[in-house]
């Protein structure tokens, strides 16, 4: 089974990775990656608390069907990384967090299968949450999703 990864934009990926863009705006000076912009966050991420961004994210992917993302993926390579802008040390050290990792806890969550942080395997993902009193998402519980026949589609940049 081909493995999901994470990472932010400035890690430097494995040789076998295939960077699949998941942010809404991508680095100039970079090239060669795919887009998925199914899990790009709304125009409203920079402009909400983080308890409103996890429910309205938290629509995003209801409306998704998580083999389908996992699927679109691996179509791009056996080993795609999905890509935005926070860093894993400010994700860990409680700075932020980050729409990549609610990706990955979904996917975890609903299909059984682990997705890691590119050269941090045992990443804390949810430590801004823990330390906002927010509970981190638990995406098992959510069994019904609407899927969606557009969105912008894929891309190659």
């Amino acid at each position: 089974m081909p493995q999901i990864l994470t990472a932010n934009w400035r890690a430097i990926l494995p040789d076998s990775a295939t960077p699949v863009a998941i942010s809404r705006g991508t680095p100039r000076t970079i090239r060669g990656y795919r887009r998925l912009r199914a899990l790009e966050p709304g125009n409203w991420f920079r402009s909400v608390t983080p308890g409103q961004y996890l429910e309205l994210y938290a629509e995003i992917l209801g409306r998704l069907d998580p083999t389908e993302i996992y699927d679109r993926l691996v179509a791009f390579g056996d080993r795609p990384v999905m890509l935005c802008w926070e860093t894993a040390s400010d994700c860990q050290s409680g700075k932020a967090f980050c729409h990549r990792h609610l990706v990955a806890q979904w996917l975890e969550d609903r299909l059984a299968i682990e997705v890691e942080e590119v050269g941090h395997p045992k990443l804390d993902r949810f430590a801004f949450l823990r330390g906002k009193r927010i509970e981190a998402p638990d995406y098992r519980a959510s069994s019904s999703h609407r899927l969606i026949a557009s969105d912008n589609a894929d891309s190659r940049n």
